[in-house]
């Protein structure tokens, strides 16, 4: 490829570059001497799983992999003793060192279904914040003011509301821009939210004589419900490590206005392919519903398989067009007795409430062998041994067996 043509690849999907012309200019240096770029991602071990929402910005650090420079996958070790207070309006509790373990083994093992694990460096920060010592710590402190460090917006949104800021967290954006020195780094990813912590990282190369890193930025994901950023605690995720036919129905949840979204953020569709798409779908040429299950399999072959991604097709056209059930559905034993449905669907965890349960009743959402059932006030009478399968909304089935 030529630089024209790199920077258009790495250009799709971001929200901003900072700075382009340097990129520019690291690039063609890059192309002249034979010297790939050393590209840096980090991620605090916060959390054993990764959805869809994280893998935005380790696909922009798989493209810099295939043009042929070095990825660097930073896992922050250290940091994560501090803990992100990026967003956070108030302190984040402190992961122990066997839970960030834990779940630095997790992501090692999941990043490698986007990244070639031959030419990824794994690298984690207590390298060199372990070695740094308490007066080396002091030094790096006086490359930065406190009035730098109280620029960023939650810091000064929660001083402001009076809410505290612990003065641990303080040293998170110092500790996150280090790492660029000590990698040496040319360029860093991450997400909109972490916009202060790269640019401190340029700041801090300065200080220490290097060159400013490019800071490249992606934008947060939305999840399935359009609206909220995609986050494991509003429901609204895509895990990268669920079945096949969970990822697939969860795709084909999501409105035709996200698809493009997901298919610009999610996939290697260029952005002429996907203005094409859209142009075809406008025109009637092209049905928006293919063009999600077009999607959805793009997205499942990437975590597990074309084979696995096509049987899923099948799996949920059998479930949504025929109205048949699942293969597989989960199997759990409740108690024999007269229940109310609503009840029922709480001990059974279809619903996390009862006033969840009645909602969801009231809304036609619940299915009772087969047959659809909206009196919030319908009672089941379950026998020993006997089984009924209970569907919640389109994708969610589960056979209560009777004891």
């Amino acid at each position: 490829m030529t630089v024209d043509e790199q920077l258009a690849y790495l250009r799709k999907g971001t929200t901003e570059i900072i700075r382009e012309e340097e990129l520019r200019s690291k690039l063609e240096k890059s192309a002249k001497t034979g010297k790939p770029l050393r590209v840096k991602l980090g991620a605090d071990p916060t959390a054993p799983d990764i959805h869809l929402g994280h893998t935005v910005v380790i696909r922009k650090l798989r493209a810099f992999q295939e043009l042929g420079h070095t990825a660097i996958f930073l896992i922050g070790d250290f940091t994560g003793l501090i803990g992100d207070p990026s967003g956070k309006s108030a302190t984040r509790p402190q992961l122990t060192h066997e839970e960030i373990n834990a779940n630095a083994e997790t992501y090692k093992r999941q990043i490698f279904k986007l990244l070639d694990p031959d030419k990824t460096e794994i690298r984690f920060n207590s390298e060199w914040m372990g070695k740094l010592g308490a007066d080396g710590f002091v030094r790096l402190a006086s490359h930065v003011t406190v009035r730098q460090i109280l620029e960023r917006d939650d810091f000064a949104k929660r001083l402001t509301e009076e809410r505290p800021v612990a003065l641990h967290e303080l040293l998170y954006p110092l500790t996150q821009a280090y790492d660029s020195v000590a990698l040496q780094a040319d360029v860093e990813l991450g997400g909109t939210d972490q916009k202060f912590n790269l640019l401190l990282g340029r700041n801090l190369q300065r200080e220490y004589e290097q060159e400013a890193q490019v800071a490249v930025i992606t934008p947060l994901l939305e999840g399935t419900d359009g609206v909220q950023k995609m986050s494991k605690s509003l429901g609204n995720y895509i895990g990268i490590n669920e079945p096949p036919s969970e990822i697939f129905g969860k795709v084909m949840s999501i409105s035709d206005d996200l698809m493009w979204r997901y298919y610009e953020l999610l996939t290697d569709k260029t952005d002429a392919e996907i203005f094409s798409m859209k142009v075809a779908v406008g025109v009637l040429t092209l049905n928006p519903r293919a063009a999600k299950v077009d999607l959805a399999k793009l997205i499942v072959t990437d975590f597990h398989s074309a084979e696995t991604a096509a049987a899923a097709e099948e799996e949920f056209d059998r479930v949504h067009k025929q109205r048949e059930l699942p293969d597989s559905i989960t199997i759990r034993p409740i108690q024999a007795k007269l229940w109310k449905l609503t009840r029922l669907l709480v001990e059974s965890n279809l619903a996390p409430s009862i006033a969840e349960a009645r909602r969801l009743v009231e809304q036609g959402g619940v299915r009772v062998a087969g047959e659809r059932v909206s009196f919030v006030d319908t009672e089941i009478d379950l026998k020993p041994d006997q089984e009924i399968v209970i569907q919640v909304g389109k994708r969610r089935h589960l056979r209560v067996l009777g004891e």
